[in-house]
């Protein structure tokens, strides 16, 4: 592994701000402090700084030579409404809330990469360091780029990073294509006729309608979508009536759909309101039918993804360098990568012996009450981040046309 040596020497002081963040944390557009914490680090290290875009965003702007090719590298800054069970020095001081996704992390491993970039400068063009706020369903990504992210700071293309548990530390994945699904929610409300349950010839049941469409959605999936694509439906949530013996008038559901491509999004969302307004109306109900897109999918450009792919080579080895298998999970890097072209990576986070030995086995899953980032991380994102830079702006920008979306042509 070729990791950069003063970013290994530097570690252990990036580490303690990662604890720190850990131990305060901040949700969506509430990351006040946070954004303090990263301002100051790059202030110190001389590096022009530029805040407010989505609220709390903060970008860092590192330019040297005379080059007009511009890369940008996104870490997210949230956590997220989870009550943490650790009991380390860095446990969440705030109730209710945690860093259980390793964003933490991810702000770390940029800052490390910030600190080698300012000092060293052996690049020709501008590194825009991107500390987005409210990943964890807020939107942040999309906020920053309507509040002027790309037109404040024009970049040939944006990387972002994220943590894997399970994948063995010194492992990463890229590839071409879906990195995550989209993330959208459904909410469905069966208007029936409330009554007295053992006279229900009287009334109309919303119960049993609500579970034919349960049933009746999945068909969409094994008989609607073709078989070589990919999408999950899955009902959540289902709330009707008080008490045992009366008909409810209402049922309500709840869930949420992930594809990996909006045209598939789009057959599940029309299919979904036709199934559900028909089967209600066969029974005499009404129906209301509401579908909310919240991320698109993120879809890896193939020339940025492949140059990704080439750098982490050089670092760690090939055969460290995974086919990156797409996840229903959703992320909002996203909408990012709908502006410009670029990538999302994924870094192994390890086997979970870094964390606390209280909570059984086995990797720490993101979103769980006793996930930590591990530490160990840190020189390997960094320098990842560094030598990404350092070679994108060396490359002739004519590599990372070939297999570029039409709207970037």
């Amino acid at each position: 592994m070729k990791l950069i040596d003063t970013i290994v020497t530097q570690a252990a002081g990036i580490a303690a701000v990662r604890r720190d963040l850990h131990a305060h944390p901040e949700l969506g557009y509430e990351e006040v402090r946070t954004a303090d914490v990263v301002a100051a680090q790059l202030t110190q290290w001389g590096i022009p700084i530029h805040r407010g875009l989505g609220k709390t965003g903060v970008v860092g702007i590192l330019k040297n030579g005379s080059s007009a090719r511009a890369v940008g590298l996104r870490a997210d800054m949230d956590a997220l409404p989870i009550q943490e069970i650790n009991t380390f020095a860095h446990a969440s001081r705030h109730a209710g809330k945690m860093h259980a996704c390793g964003h933490d992390g991810h702000t770390a491993m940029l800052l490390a990469a910030a600190q080698h970039l300012a000092k060293h400068r052996n690049f020709d063009g501008t590194v825009y360091l991107i500390f987005q706020p409210a990943e964890e369903g807020g939107g942040g990504a999309d906020a920053m780029i309507k509040d002027g992210l790309f037109e404040r700071f024009p970049m040939d293309a944006v990387y972002g990073m994220h943590n894997w548990p399970g994948m063995k530390a010194g492992q990463l994945a890229v590839s071409p294509g879906p990195a995550m699904a989209s993330g959208n929610k459904f909410y469905v409300t069966v208007r029936g006729k409330g009554g007295h349950a053992a006279l229900p010839h009287t009334g109309i049941d919303p119960v049993p309608i609500a579970c034919e469409l349960v049933q009746a959605w999945q068909t969409i999936v094994t008989r609607k979508m073709k078989p070589t694509d990919s999408a999950v439906i899955s009902v959540t949530t289902i709330h009707a009536g008080d008490t045992n013996n009366v008909i409810p008038n209402d049922c309500e559901l709840t869930g949420t759909v992930r594809t990996f491509s909006m045209e598939v999004l789009d057959l599940i969302e029309s299919r979904m309101r036709q199934i559900a307004e028909h089967i209600c109306a066969a029974h005499d109900a009404e129906c209301d039918f509401r579908f909310e897109r919240y991320y698109p999918p993120t879809i890896n450009t193939p020339a940025e993804a492949d140059f990704a792919r080439e750098v982490m080579a050089e670092v760690v080895g090939p055969q460290n360098v995974l086919k990156q298998e797409a996840a229903m999970t959703s992320e909002d890097f996203a909408f990012m990568l709908l502006a410009r072209p670029g990538a999302y990576a994924f870094i192994g986070n390890g086997d979970g012996t870094h964390r606390d030995a209280l909570h059984g086995e086995g990797p720490c899953t993101l979103h769980n009450p006793s996930y930590d980032f591990n530490d160990d991380l840190i020189p390997l994102g960094a320098t990842i981040w560094v030598r990404l830079a350092e070679r994108f702006l060396a490359e002739a920008p004519e590599r990372f046309v070939q297999g570029r979306p039409e709207r970037f042509k």
